[in-house]
């Protein structure tokens, strides 16, 4: 399980540091792929079913389903200046580092188990790099993925603390997530067309 927490660690990382679409999808769906993983692991350890169809969810919807819709809008952007970001991503990076001694910092304020530290360490780090791609980056799509970073984060913490959420709630989440994710990249695709960019930046137009 450490092992892949630090896959997951660094797969984070390596997401903030792509200033490529099609790579941020990338790096997304390994995570997502890692994350399915640990569901297996904690269900073969629980030595029940309870985590096996959250990790198919996981797999179906945000390995292959999300990644694979996004990388559809990408491939409809036909200016190649707007897949490449021109952002300095040593700010992102260097706040994804203070995140992680951060989570490292509130873990071991309330003194947790040796086994749950890196997990929720981790579980927070990916919560909070993933709020700072939102605010930090201006692509539409990689605001995205860093909705689904968060996401991520916030039930890889809800898995351990848990120690597995009801599969009704597990299935409320994905759902909520996945309706969100379409109606953004319907959004993101409509306004692709009408503004000929995914930069958010130019919404500041719209006020009144």
């Amino acid at each position: 399980m450490n092992e892949l927490v630090i896959f997951l660690i660094l797969a984070v990382f390596l997401q903030t540091r792509v200033m490529d679409l099609r790579r941020s999808v990338y790096c997304l769906a390994c995570q997502s792929g890692l994350l399915a993983c640990m569901c297996l692991l904690a269900g073969f350890g629980a030595g029940g079913g309870v985590h096996f169809v959250p990790a198919l969810l996981t797999l179906l919807v945000k390995v292959l389903f999300i990644p694979g819709a996004i990388l559809r809008l990408v491939g409809r952007i036909t200016d190649e200046r707007e897949i490449i970001s021109d952002i300095n991503v040593n700010y992102s990076t260097l706040a994804a580092a203070l995140f992680l001694v951060l989570g490292y910092g509130l873990v071991d304020s309330v003194q947790l188990m040796a086994f749950g530290r890196d997990v929720i360490a981790a579980s927070v780090f990916m919560i909070l790099t993933g709020l700072g791609l939102m605010v930090m980056r201006k692509r539409a799509i990689m605001q995205i993925c860093g909705l689904i970073t968060m996401e991520n984060g916030i039930y890889l913490l809800g898995l351990f603390v848990t120690e597995g959420l009801p599969l009704v709630v597990e299935l409320g989440v994905f759902l909520d997530v996945l309706i969100a994710v379409v109606v953004l990249v319907i959004l993101t695709s409509r306004m692709s067309l009408s503004f000929m960019t995914t930069d958010t930046s130019v919404m500041k137009k719209l006020k009144g």
